[in-house]
């Protein structure tokens, strides 16, 4: 077949199809007339555009995943030591995967700082939540505050088990223990507290120890404890010479006078009404 007569057949084809689209507008442009009753031939539907395409239901999940996948290594090490302490388990590669959505078979520097981390243990094959103190309930943690007879923080304590903070208050209300508060960190220690140091004191010493005179001036304090070889804290013969030149006297300040409440006085707490109770004396009077 020659171009001409390929050209003439496709001419053909595209009126048949011009007349096919024109038949069909023409049919649903037309109104509808009265239905007829018949068995054989359903009755027409209206024609209903097409519904939306939609995504997968697991797409805003997908996207979750992969932005963990992509973001910065410490982020991804946080997420998986944060399922380590709160499970308290072992979990493998693929675990892990399942649970936080952190791939560390595909991402070696993440897998590399677990492994590595002074937070996590790894056994070659599951990685688990390494504490600073490997215990497990509270008589493990009294045996290890028996060996910190000069005390223990707290805070190396909190991440040994999940509920060690109500232990450690358990143990302090037994008296096991001694739980205090170190004035200059400000920081909560454990003591243990050694039964077998308590001794019984004999009244009469008790009584010796209460009649001992203090002095009442600092400077004699200091003074008797230089005699005994301790250095007093403060040095209160400099801190006085001191005073004494600059001007600053040794008298306590005089207190002012307690300012009474007159009639031009603003009441602002009218609801308090003892607290006028000398107005209203002092009204009566006049």
């Amino acid at each position: 077949m020659d171009l001409k007569g390929q050209l003439d057949r496709f001419k053909k084809q595209q009126e048949r199809c011009q007349s096919t689209l024109s038949s069909i507008n023409a049919s649903r442009a037309a109104p509808s007339g009265p239905s007829r009753p018949s068995s054989s031939v359903p009755a027409a539907t209206s024609l209903k555009p097409a519904p939306p395409v939609k995504f997968s239901n697991d797409t805003e999940r997908l996207q979750f995943i992969n932005s963990i996948r992509k973001g910065p290594v410490g982020a991804q090490i946080k997420r998986v030591i944060e399922l380590l302490f709160e499970t308290r388990q072992a979990f493998t590669p693929e675990q892990i995967n399942e649970r936080c959505y952190v791939d560390m078979l595909s991402n070696k520097a993440v897998f590399d700082s677990l492994r590595n981390n002074p937070k996590v243990y790894y056994d070659g094959r599951r990685f688990s939540y390494k504490a600073k103190h490997d215990v497990k309930d509270k008589n493990q943690l009294l045996s290890l505050i028996k060996k910190y007879p000069a005390g223990i923080a707290a805070v190396d304590l909190k991440d040994a088990y999940p509920n060690v903070m109500d232990d450690l208050q358990a143990l302090k209300a037994s008296k096991h223990i001694w739980f205090l508060s170190n004035a200059d960190s400000q920081e909560d220690i454990a003591y243990p507290n050694d039964f077998k140091g308590q001794i019984e004191v004999d009244d009469e010493f008790k009584s010796l120890f209460r009649d001992i005179d203090i002095p009442s001036d600092l400077l004699d304090v200091e003074k008797e404890l230089q005699k005994i070889g301790l250095k007093p804290v403060m040095n209160t013969a400099q801190r006085r010479a001191a005073a004494q030149i600059q001007g600053v006297s040794n008298k306590p300040k005089q207190k002012k006078k307690k300012q009474e409440i007159s009639k031009r006085t603003k009441l602002t707490n009218a609801h308090l009404p003892e607290l006028f109770q000398n107005l209203n004396a002092s009204s009566s009077r006049n």
